[in-house]
């Protein structure tokens, strides 16, 4: 397989692909494709992670697109004004957050991930359940803004608000704390909580956070008496 990434503003991956590799992506994720693709659509790793994928933000099947004859392309689009970031997951798995999950080679599998505390989830204000992208190859995910990427040394320490968290290594430790202070949790401006990630082990941020951004459009909209 082979990809370009096209656009900047709302950018989509197109995929090459030789005669029987195949991708595939949450439902609604494809935007055009030449001739010499096949579509079939399943539940992918059963109806229980189906559901679970369901909690993720995703959808619960998964639509799969394969190459019949070798350079047929497709491609697919990200949702929101961002980036398309190529990860390859065979030397380590990576854990992501709901919604960042685009498209991925037919090796790479999804699985729910819980928060080791439930209360990290809970007060995040992103969900406690996360996503495990695992497997052989490249999935491709969706960032909001720009990304930016740390590495984390061992125990070293980034604070992060938590809905511009993207995706960490799973050697990284994800926990939750609280902003320290009355004056910051009332006036500050940024929430209750931030995300503590520990390394060792990389993180992917996005300098935006869409969900942020359209509440705050939404909150200036007027609103009929």
């Amino acid at each position: 397989m082979r990809y370009t990434i096209i656009g900047q503003t709302v950018p989509a991956v197109e995929c090459e692909l030789m005669a029987g590799e195949s991708m595939f992506t949450q439902s609604g994720g494809m935007i055009w494709q030449t001739e010499g693709i096949t579509m079939s659509t399943n539940a992918r790793g059963g109806i229980a992670r189906s559901l679970g994928r369901m909690f993720t933000g995703e959808s619960i099947f998964m639509a799969n697109y394969t190459a019949d004859r070798d350079g047929a392309k497709v491609a697919f689009g990200s949702t929101v004004p961002g980036t398309v970031v190529p990860v390859d997951v065979s030397m380590t798995d990576i854990i992501c957050q709901k919604g960042a999950f685009l498209c991925a080679e037919q090796a790479v599998d999804l699985q729910v991930a819980f928060t080791k505390k439930f209360t990290a989830g809970l007060f995040g204000g992103e969900g406690f359940i996360l996503q495990r992208i695992f497997g052989k190859g490249t999935v491709f995910l969706e960032v909001d803004g720009d990304m930016v990427e740390r590495n984390l040394a061992p125990g070293e320490v980034l604070k992060v608000d938590t809905g511009n968290v993207v995706a960490f290594d799973s050697t990284v430790r994800y926990e939750i704390e609280t902003v320290k202070g009355l004056g910051n949790i009332f006036f500050g401006g940024e929430g209750l909580f931030l995300t503590k990630l520990t390394g060792p082990g990389r993180v992917i941020l996005q300098t935006q956070n869409f969900n942020d951004f359209a509440g705050k459009i939404i909150a200036k909209m007027p609103h009929k008496s």
